[in-house]
């Protein structure tokens, strides 16, 4: 399988909720069932499974019933997946359905995460889930309709899902309390700007990145009593794995080597609960400036021959 490019879908994607009633053709099913089968762990190591629900009419009719509240209009066919149990599984689940949903968006395809306002039983019982297993969110997946419906503008509008925070209030030099800017972040710029604009439930932006040196460390900050309701669902860790998702994929696209390691930051945090580092390879980042500006004066050369 060809390896897709991310970027633009982190760039383009937004939550859809109305369908035109299109199911895709067997073709595209089979390219997102193939991706599903290579998509198996996340960075944490907890396996994954991914299978594609095709709805019947009867079904597609009865769709409030199944577990969506009415909430999605016009899908007949969603993603839904299952993570075994284990410390970080949500992390793991969040990265792998993101990827899902980024490869989706690939192939012209709509979706939207679904977590908290679903309920599980009726896709829990479409993929066997097992007794081991969890099943924190679904996606529909599909052609988008021409216009929303008037649930799809509320949600919109109630979690103000065109805002993302900005980035002094995502991302930090040294410490928690010195922000970020995008000109310091170097090479690592479209990278933190490929997490900062992701999805995450009610659009909270939990993630919390402080650079210290080579590594990048992720923290989560936890919105108090907000998972509460859900048991083992933790909304806001499946958050962190779609930031995650987005850092790792946005840095092997742009060739930023690095690697997922668990490090001791050397400042306090907080309130923010640590949740793993990006450690940089340096010399794959210095070869890549070397490049670039290599390329810059090639290009300088070519504006203007005579120079």
């Amino acid at each position: 399988m060809n390896r897709p490019l991310f970027i633009k879908s982190i760039r383009q994607r937004i939550s859809c909720r109305t369908y035109d009633g299109r199911v895709p053709d067997e073709e595209t099913k089979g390219r997102l069932r193939a991706f599903f089968r290579e998509n198996t762990r996340g960075p944490f190591g907890n396996p994954l499974r991914f299978e594609l629900i095709d709805l019947t009419e009867a079904e597609r009719a009865e769709l409030k019933s199944l577990g969506t509240y009415g909430v999605i209009k016009g899908a007949g066919l969603f993603i839904a997946g299952a993570v075994t149990r284990g410390a970080r599984s949500m992390e793991d689940f969040g990265f792998g359905m993101e990827r899902n949903i980024l490869f989706a968006t690939t192939l012209g395809l709509g979706t939207c995460w679904l977590g908290g306002t679903l309920n599980r039983a009726g896709f829990a019982r479409k993929i066997a889930l097992e007794p081991g297993e969890l099943m924190p969110a679904i996606s529909p997946v599909g052609y988008a309709a021409g216009k929303r419906s008037l649930t799809d503008r509320a949600f919109r509008f109630m979690a103000k899902s065109d805002k993302r925070k900005p980035w002094q209030e995502l991302f930090f030099d040294g410490r928690p309390d010195t922000p970020l800017s995008r000109e310091l972040a170097g090479p690592l710029g479209e990278v933190l700007e490929a997490v900062r604009i992701g999805p995450s439930a009610s659009n909270r932006q939990p993630w919390r990145i402080v650079r210290e040196g080579a590594a990048f460390h992720l923290f989560l900050a936890r919105t108090p009593g907000y998972d509460k309701m859900l048991g083992e669902i933790r909304l806001q860790e499946v958050d962190m794995g779609i930031a995650l998702c987005h850092f790792e994929l946005a840095a092997g696209e742009l060739g930023v080597r690095g690697s997922w390691r668990e490090a001791k930051p050397s400042f306090a945090a907080g309130v923010w609960e640590y949740v793993v580092s990006w450690t940089l390879d340096w010399q794959g980042v210095e070869k890549q400036l070397v490049t670039q500006a290599v390329q810059t004066c090639f290009d300088a050369r070519r504006a203007n021959p005579e120079e």
